[in-house]
């Protein structure tokens, strides 16, 4: 398996696992799939080290999942923090990509000094929880009731990670 950045040619791979989830799935709160022209506009915003877009390569240049880095909040008292996301192709989940690829936004997260990554996780994705806790995320809360996909009112698990102080 490879772990590099994700590039323009990757596109339609990373938005067939995302759009998989806002179509079928609670992994995502969207619920539209985005054209050309946003899926460029999402790259061009993670093309930084601050805020990178990965992607797991396997056998014959299959892209099997990826992840990024994105700002907390565009306040800039917020710039030491950063949410992840980690998407992985249903065809190679329980094989260590997710792992590789939140191993590899850690490392990439650290070098770039930030501070913290937060996760927030849906109710009823319990995989994501215990890979986030394997990399020693912390549940710092449960936001209740705060999304509403396919006609379900959903909790999400709100996680941390401190990369640079005990918590």
């Amino acid at each position: 398996m490879l772990i590099r950045e994700a590039n323009d040619a990757d596109l339609d791979a990373i938005f067939a696992i995302y759009e998989r989830e806002v179509l079928t799935g609670t992994a995502t709160f969207d619920t539209e799939t985005k054209s050309p022209a946003q899926r460029a506009e999402w790259l061009a915003t993670h093309r930084s080290p601050r805020t990178p877009a990965i992607v797991a390569e396997v056998h014959g240049g299959v892209i099997a999942g990826w992840a990024s880095l994105s700002p907390w909040s565009n306040r800039c008292a917020y710039a030491r923090a950063a949410e992840n996301s980690v998407y992985v192709h249903a065809d190679h989940r329980g094989k260590g990509v997710g792992g590789a690829l939140l191993d590899d936004l850690i490392a990439r997260a650290r070098r770039t000094g930030l501070g913290v990554i937060l996760a927030r996780v849906v109710e009823g994705n319990p995989a994501s929880v215990t890979l986030h806790e394997s990399r020693g995320f912390q549940t710092i809360g449960i936001m209740r009731r705060v999304g509403e996909k396919f006609g379900r009112i959903l909790d999400v698990r709100l996680m941390d990670l401190h990369l640079d102080a005990a918590t």
